[in-house]
């Protein structure tokens, strides 16, 4: 039989053993703490700052230097807004020919001679061919379309009315041999022509083929135009004498003329006269011209000089403005003239 503790003696049950005391470790103190990387965290990379670069303004398109424009004493004297005129109309020059002469297809590229002066329309920028094209030009004060539509139509007549063959026309003898001479020139070197109404007293005979009259005043127009140069001399000065002229001696025929041949020199000649001189005109003329003034145009009026019948009188108008040794002889100069 076991034997049972006694009441008095305690059950004891073994107590645990103490847990050892922790030890310290000790960490050794950093100047700089580095921080641990996060779980999937990019690392921070310095790198250093690309050097920003200097901004510089954008260069403008280099413009493209014009060739020196090619001058002469008269281009010499046009102005600025002549010269922006002049440059427009020459660049549509091409097209103006093509519209002019449409059944040439080479008519843009053809050059053609128009005053003695060669114009390419090609290549323009010449300066003889910048005063005549300023002609047309200022006669439509400086509209290029419309000075564009008188050249045109210019071009066309000319062609039409085949210069060249004009001037090489034989013309009944004595017909018009004395109804007009180009002699001498102005203190300025301009040609000189003589309009003489009353050189030939048969005028019937004279206008009795208006077509031939103007086919031979075309032709003498062209011989003084030939007399330009267009460099230094661009106008010319006109005389027109109706010395034995009078009222009866004008028919039908010859106001058909004198109208026809007023158009043509206006339309196909412009910027051509210097100075006009009516001289020998009868007194009933003279107050017909009068009363006719406020229809003609201011530009035009100041150009002219409606002088009497005398000798004296003539000479005295032409005098300041031709020398007296280019002056007539019949005019009180001492030119031979005519």
């Amino acid at each position: 039989m076991a034997t049972q503790p006694s009441q008095t003696e305690e059950t004891s049950t073994p107590a645990p053993a103490p847990a050892p005391a922790p030890v310290a470790s000790e960490v050794p103190t950093a100047t700089t703490t580095a921080e641990a990387p996060q779980p999937d965290a990019v690392p921070e990379i310095n790198v250093p700052p690309t050097p920003t670069a200097v901004s510089t303004p954008a260069s403008a398109p280099e413009k493209v230097q014009e060739e020196p424009e090619p001058h002469n004493s008269i281009t010499e004297k046009f102005s600025n807004q002549e010269w922006i005129s002049l440059k427009e109309f020459r660049a549509i020059l091409p097209d103006l020919l093509a519209d002019a002469f449409p059944d040439d297809p080479k008519a843009k590229e053809t050059p053609f001679t128009m005053w003695g002066v060669n114009i390419d329309p090609s290549n323009p920028r010449n300066a003889k061919v910048s005063v005549i094209l300023m002609k047309f030009l200022r006669a439509r004060h400086l509209n290029v379309n419309e000075a564009k539509d008188m050249l045109r139509t210019t071009l066309r007549w000319r062609k039409s009315f085949d210069i060249e063959s004009a001037l090489n026309e034989e013309f009944p003898n004595g017909r018009f041999d004395n109804m007009g001479q180009i002699a001498g020139h102005d203190k300025e070197g301009r040609p000189v022509m003589y309009n003489l109404y009353g050189g030939n007293k048969d005028l019937r005979a004279v206008f009795s083929d208006v077509q031939l009259f103007i086919r031979w005043r075309v032709a003498l127009q062209e011989r003084l135009m030939q007399q330009l140069d267009f460099e230094t001399v661009d106008q010319t000065i006109q005389v027109h004498d109706y010395t034995g002229v009078g009222l009866t001696s004008r028919d039908a025929n010859s106001k058909n003329a004198a109208s026809e041949a007023t158009n043509i020199f206006t339309s196909h000649y412009p910027e051509i006269l210097h100075r006009k001189f009516f001289i020998g005109v009868p007194t009933l003329l003279n107050w017909i011209f009068w009363a006719m003034k406020p229809l003609i145009p201011a530009v035009t009026l100041a150009k002219m000089s409606v002088v009497g019948t005398s000798r004296h009188e003539i000479y005295k108008a032409l005098s300041p403005y031709i020398d007296d040794t280019q002056i007539p002889k019949r005019y009180g100069g001492q030119g031979d003239g005519f």
